[in-house]
């Protein structure tokens, strides 16, 4: 196994995550098969009770795990399936050793630091490395391991020995680490000296990073390149610069550009480990794919605008995944992407926050908009702001997406507006309510919060006589079911289902046990679309998903073409067909 391990200095924020995707997606194109880890220095167990606002969204995964958001940039770009142990945090991996102690596994011994919380880390990685990640279902070669937060960070100690420890375990030709740094512009001039001390730092911790990755807002030029390798003791091509750029998706070219796949390569010796032929031909054909779709975009020039009507507005990485999907789906309808971020409070009227120049631009945002999209979220704040976005694309035929809670909220919408259920609401906002349309799953827990919501990938089955469905129409009239992955409390009522589904609300699609309503649709309406589980989890560069794929392409006006090339493309993968670009 050989092990890339991305740290990062300086500060916090400045693009790990894609670097160390975009290092796996590198890999990938020379047929190596390739993991990921990230490794959190916080005392949570997860991230499923973190606020949105404290640390951007929570992943899920297949398995119900939520994590930390960079597991979603691995899983984009890499097109591979993690798993909950992939993320390794400071609560999990000391309640792993105490566990142990508790049990007696440590023979009494006095339990410390080092050696044993360091060998239990690296214990979780090795184990964690040979676990399949793709469709091969075949060890992986490579495990790419993001260390979370800044090197020199007390909370971080424990985990920089431990790969420290691990470089030696590892073996030589075995482990290089990639040290992420700020190069910041000051006066013009691209200033050197926060890196130097940042590689000092790193190697006072026992770290010797092989490749420095330098931040920057310009490209490096020849000068500070030699200079950086001069003061941190490596050869100016292990100095890569990685400037701003219009589009994250344009970092693995840029580090392509300098030779940066070569320099890794040969430091891990990947010549020497057998590499399937089979997966060299897909690395590379996937490698052209991403360079043809991302090249495009630079050339596209007509913009779709999407209103995205949330209550986290104030930290854009609330809403990554959605962003990403957006992205994805706007890329393959050939569009730029242009979202106008609407806080769903001050789209309320009677709201004692809003001030009047608020409220008057936020409705102009929203009517405005080509397509208006509702993601998920907890608790009251702004819910009445997201009834009323809903109320307007239904009734000014408008495209709409719901997602998970903006799923709920159309159904709230249409029952209080169209079936007449002036009280409708949900449990979660108004626990009082005299017609609960939305209630607690009778299985959730409502105590405890960490990891007790519906989790993880669940299917959602068509239903009969929905062949109208637009929705459907993408995945091919041929497909009966769908997985996608959930992570929720409430529900629709089942006592309303009839009634609503009479009023012309149609359910298309629902568990396998016919008992929770997953897709809600209107059949007379462009595009109005909500759906219980999370859509945007799975969605790829390369693959976007449906019903982001079909909102953004309503929007755009491009429906028909989307569609019917979405279907030719399904077709093809059925009949093993390699992947195609819409």
């Amino acid at each position: 196994m050989k092990y890339v391990v991305v740290s990062g200095g300086v500060i916090s924020g400045i693009g790990k995550g894609v670097i160390a995707s975009s290092t796996g997606l590198l890999l990938k194109t020379l047929g190596a098969r390739v993991t990921s880890i990230k490794i959190d220095p916080y005392m949570n167990i997860d991230a499923g009770t973190m606020a949105p606002t404290e640390h951007g969204e929570v992943f899920v995964l297949n398995d119900g795990g939520e994590v930390d958001l960079d597991l979603g940039n691995y899983e984009r770009y890499l097109g591979i399936t993690l798993g909950k142990d992939n993320n390794i945090t400071t609560g999990k991996v000391y309640k792993h050793v105490i566990e142990k102690e508790r049990r007696g596994d440590y023979l009494g011994r006095t339990v410390q630091i080092v050696p044993h919380l360091t060998e239990a880390i690296q214990d979780w990685i090795e184990r964690v490395a040979r676990i399949p990640a793709d469709d091969t279902n075949e060890e992986p070669d490579v495990c790419v391991v993001e260390l979370g937060g800044t090197l020199g960070d007390i909370e971080s100690a424990p985990f920089v020995e431990a790969l420290r420890q691990l470089r030696r375990r590892a073996g030589k030709d075995n482990f290089i680490q990639i040290h992420v740094s700020l190069v910041p512009l000051i006066h013009d001039e691209l200033k050197t000296k926060p890196t130097q001390q940042a590689i000092r730092d790193a190697r006072s911790a026992g770290m010797s990073p092989d490749l420095i990755a330098c931040r920057c807002e310009r490209p490096l030029d020849k000068a500070t390149t030699d200079k950086i390798a001069m003061f941190c003791q490596v050869e100016p091509e292990q100095v890569i610069g990685v400037h701003n750029v219009s589009s994250t998706y344009h970092v693995p070219l840029l580090l392509e550009q300098q030779g940066f796949l070569h320099v890794v390569s040969d430091l891990l010796k990947i010549q020497n480990v057998t590499l399937s032929s089979a997966l060299v031909s897909k690395g590379q054909s996937t490698w052209k794919q991403w360079n043809t779709l991302t090249s495009a975009q630079d050339h596209t020039f007509e913009s779709v605008n999407i209103a995205l009507v949330g209550k986290y507005v104030s930290l854009h990485d609330s809403y990554l995944s959605v962003i990403k999907s957006l992205e994805h789906a706007a890329m393959a309808c050939r569009k730029k992407l242009n979202i106008i971020w609407v806080d769903a409070s001050h789209l309320e009227l009677s709201s004692r926050e809003t001030n009047p120049q608020e409220h008057y631009k936020a409705w102009h945002d929203v009517t405005s908009a080509d397509g208006i999209l509702v993601p998920g979220g907890f608790g009251t704040r702004g819910t009445e702001g997201m009834i009323n976005a809903a109320h307007w694309a239904r009734t000014k035929s408008k495209p709409y997406l719901g997602i998970c809670l903006g799923m709920q909220i159309a159904v709230i919408e249409y029952a209080r507006n169209v079936c007449g259920i002036k009280g409708a609401n949900s449990v979660e906002l108004d626990n009082n309510t005299s017609d609960p349309i939305v209630v607690y799953m009778p299985e959730i827990d409502q105590v405890n919060l960490g990891g007790t919501m519906r989790l993880g990938s669940r299917p959602t089955l068509f239903q009969e006589k929905t062949e109208w469905s637009k929705l459907r129409s993408l995945y091919g009239q041929d497909c009966q079911s769908i997985h996608e992955r959930h992570r929720h409390r409430y529900e629709v009522n089942p006592e309303y289902i009839e009634r609503l589904q009479n009023a012309g609300l149609h359910f298309i699609g629902k568990d396998d046990q016919g008992e929770r309503m997953e897709i809600v649709e209107l059949q007379d309406h462009p595009w109005f679309v909500g759906v219980q589980f999370h859509p945007e989890y799975l969605s790829r560069v390369l693959a976007p998903s449906k019903p982001f794929l079909g909102f953004v392409a309503t929007a755009s006006g491009v429906f028909e073409k989307v569609a019917k090339m979405s279907q030719t493309k399904e077709a093809e993968l059925a009949n093993g067909v390699s992947q195609i670009i819409i």
